[in-house]
């Protein structure tokens, strides 16, 4: 897939409807030539859509307006380039615990949970945190998670947990303020809310900061779920992760997490994951598959805030 190919689609099928600010940018950017060419010196994983955008604004580059963007980004590409070879996208929304949520309590408790790129760990409080579904409201406390749930009954209760840790290449901290500066600036133009949500989870985190641990997802997973409590059901989850990884890795972690004790949630797009057969999505717009231990459950929305059950899962 060609660079102009990517952006066009991140603006059709992931902006559309969520951010018209980054849509009309990445249809702008798919048709910038100059822009393309500078995107095109930099490794695959380097170019995409969130990583160039929230860099531009983390150096404080405009967004709102194309010929602004294009002017800014050719005359400052070096420092441009610096930070995209620096970062990844380590968007950590807590938003997509509510989708998480429903299979997690469903699990014999109590739980230990690792999550595989934890960025700053966020995701690893699903017990914390006060989710609505509809009408239906769970747990208490800040920050509430919003989701349109379809075909499954909202849990009646948070899960329990009693071992949390995470495994990322590069973890953030959210007592960092540069750390939590690049959370933000990941974080869509248009989306207020989610950086209200994102400051009331990094206060849950920074009250009690997970274990997070500098590694890889294959070579030191085995001794991070070895430190799990006896007793507690080991949960190894991941959220739009893999698609960072190259596929001969991807496929060595995903033979590594099945032989693991417990149980395994992938939240992935359906090509990233492979599986034997797919309902159709509810829609035109990006949808990742839920899955627990390779069964497919759901599709959900990239940030939580829907999921369309069709699988037999536990949560059933």
């Amino acid at each position: 897939m060609t660079t102009a190919t990517i952006y066009a689609e991140f603006a059709a099928r992931e902006a559309h409807g969520v951010s018209p600010g980054y849509e009309r940018l990445a249809h702008a950017v798919s048709r910038d030539d100059d822009i393309l060419a500078l995107l095109d010196t930099l490794p695959p994983a380097k170019r995409q859509p969130n990583l160039l955008f929230g860099a531009v604004r983390l150096l404080g580059g405009p967004i709102d307006d194309p010929t602004a963007f294009h002017r800014y980004a050719v005359t400052n590409w070096p420092a441009i380039e610096a930070e995209l070879r620096h970062r990844a996208t380590q968007t950590n929304e807590a938003g997509r615990c509510a989708v998480l949520l429903p299979v997690l309590a469903a699990l014999p408790q109590p739980l230990a949970l690792i999550e595989v790129g934890a960025s700053a760990g966020l995701c690893l409080y699903p017990d914390r945190y006060a989710y609505r579904y509809g009408e239906v409201s769970v747990g208490s406390g800040e920050p509430v998670l919003e989701c349109e749930a379809t075909g499954v009954a909202p849990p009646a209760g948070v899960p329990e947990v009693v071992w949390r840790a995470g495994l990322d290449l590069n973890p953030l901290d959210v007592t960092d303020p540069a750390d939590v500066a690049w959370l933000e600036a990941l974080i869509w133009p248009e989306h207020a809310h989610r950086r209200a949500r994102l400051r009331a989870a990094a206060a849950v985190a920074a009250a009690d900061p997970p274990l997070l641990v500098r590694g890889d997802l294959v070579d030191d997973l085995p001794a991070l779920a070895a430190r799990a409590p006896a007793g507690a059901t080991l949960v190894v989850f991941h959220t739009s992760v893999l698609y960072q990884v190259p596929a001969p890795r991807r496929e060595a972690f995903i033979e590594l997490v099945r032989g693991l004790p417990g149980h395994w949630i992938a939240n992935e797009a359906p090509d990233v994951v492979s599986h034997a057969a797919l309902p159709e999505p509810p829609g035109d717009a990006l949808y990742n598959v839920l899955t627990l231990d390779g069964t497919p459950l759901a599709w959900t929305r990239s940030h939580g805030q829907a999921m369309t059950w069709f699988g037999d899962g536990p949560a059933r």
